[in-house]
């Protein structure tokens, strides 16, 4: 543990002035379409513009630059879905330090090679275990085996620290006081940054903290009195995919007064998609929590300024078919159906011309013949074009003579297709 306990503003503007001329001013722009979604001025923080594609490069940075020359030489650690290990790895490069990354199996393999690159010679790649928490533990056996310093992803005040610039760069580009400021939460160190020199130097700031509604982490402790490691955890949103908020960023958040909701997976995709197709963002999963929430989760009065934190860019597009399926099943316009086909010429045709309406359309179609002559199953995917046709493709489907079951959005099927 470092020597200091705690995280206060000015340590926040320390941490400032280190990196200045290391980091990228991001950019703080106007967002016509989320300010008409909620008759605001809404603006985006742009860290997906980062030197690294996300704000982890301020607490990463500001950490390792910070050890002592004996300290550094025996080299560091981290553990990370991605993000942190691109900041920890820009910061080797810059510091001529040299580090190793443990990342969980789920990290997009765009984000491994990023790693790579921006490392370069002095970074060493080690993919392990499937979750965040898999990767810790093999980065701090790492660090006690030997002997480097393992730079934590949020639950230090060094990198808590060094996050927190985000919100001292909002004022000043701003060149006034938000109203609201609106910002994605993981493990913790972005919200208890923000928070920390917020609440000393504009205290007036209404902040929001969004978590994806598979790893409400931070919420769990709060609830729990301390953090807790949740039992389940959806790693859709990779950056902000945490089972057990930090021991640091805990009380930070606990004391800060901050307000903390969550956001489905599913909007987030919906919100991915609109960022991409109407204002030329392309946002990762974690880095479109803040303005997903917008006018859902987080209510905003008429005419206030919201800034929302665009955390992170660093989105494999290979991911795109599941963004846009969870986006159609959270709106509404994707669902699937098990049917039982009789073992006849034309039940197939009498299915479509009987049971699809005019704008419906079959997106998955897998059939199998089973060893009954009288029946065969179908997993059948269907895309509506309007949420108000659902019931109407149910009543058909309840009145016809087909044997049909709907596949529940909770059901472990449901969880197999996407």
């Amino acid at each position: 543990m470092h020597d200091i306990e705690t995280v206060n503003a000015e340590l926040v503007e320390q941490a400032a002035g280190r990196l200045a001329g290391v980091v990228t001013r991001t950019p703080l722009e106007p967002n016509a379409r989320l300010s008409s979604r909620v008759d605001a001025r809404v603006w985006l923080k742009r860290e997906d513009q980062q030197t690294v594609r996300s704000y982890k490069i301020r607490g990463a940075y500001n950490f390792i630059v910070q050890l002592d020359d004996a300290t550094r030489a025996r080299g560091v650690v981290c553990a990370s879905a991605g993000n942190h290990a691109q900041g920890l790895a820009y910061a080797c490069r810059r510091l001529g330090a040299n580090g190793r990354v443990y990342v969980p199996g789920t990290t997009p393999r765009q984000k491994r090679e990023r790693i790579a690159t921006l490392g370069g010679a002095h970074i060493e790649v080690i993919v392990v275990g499937e979750t965040y928490e898999d990767a810790f533990a093999a980065a701090n056996d790492d660090a006690q085996r030997t002997g480097a310093t393992l730079v934590p992803a949020f639950d230090d005040i060094r990198t808590v620290a060094g996050q927190g610039t985000v919100a001292l760069e909002v004022v000043e580009q701003l060149g006034f006081v938000p109203d609201v400021l609106v910002v994605p939460v993981g493990g913790g160190g972005l919200l208890a940054g923000v928070a920390t020199w917020v609440r000393e130097r504009h205290p007036e700031i209404r902040i929001v903290g969004v978590e994806p509604a598979g790893a409400r982490c931070m919420a769990a402790a709060i609830e729990a009195g301390e953090p807790v490691r949740i039992p389940e955890v959806d790693p859709f949103v990779d950056g902000a995919a945490v089972r057990l908020a930090g021991s640091v960023t805990y009380p930070i958040v606990r004391d800060s007064g901050a307000e903390l909701t969550s956001v489905p997976e599913g909007a987030v995709c919906t919100e991915m998609l609109a960022m991409y197709q109407s204002d030329g963002v392309i946002a990762e999963p974690a880095g479109a929590l803040a303005t997903a929430a917008l006018g859902t989760a987080v209510q905003v009065e008429p005419g206030q300024t919201v800034v929302c934190i665009v955390s992170g860019g660093n989105n494999d597009v290979s991911r795109y078919s599941e963004i846009l399926e969870r986006s159609l099943v959270h709106e509404g316009l994707k669902h699937y159906f098990l049917v039982g086909f009789p073992q006849e010429p034309g039940a197939l045709r009498r299915f479509l011309d009987e049971i699809l309406g005019p704008e419906d359309d079959i997106t998955r179609f897998e059939y199998v013949k089973r060893n009954s002559r009288e029946t065969g199953p179908a997993l059948i995917g269907i895309e509506i074009a309007r949420p108000a046709d659902l019931p109407g493709l149910l009543a058909r489907l309840d009145s016809s003579p087909l044997q049909v079951e709907r596949v529940e959005s909770g059901s472990p099927l449901f969880h197999y297709l996407l």
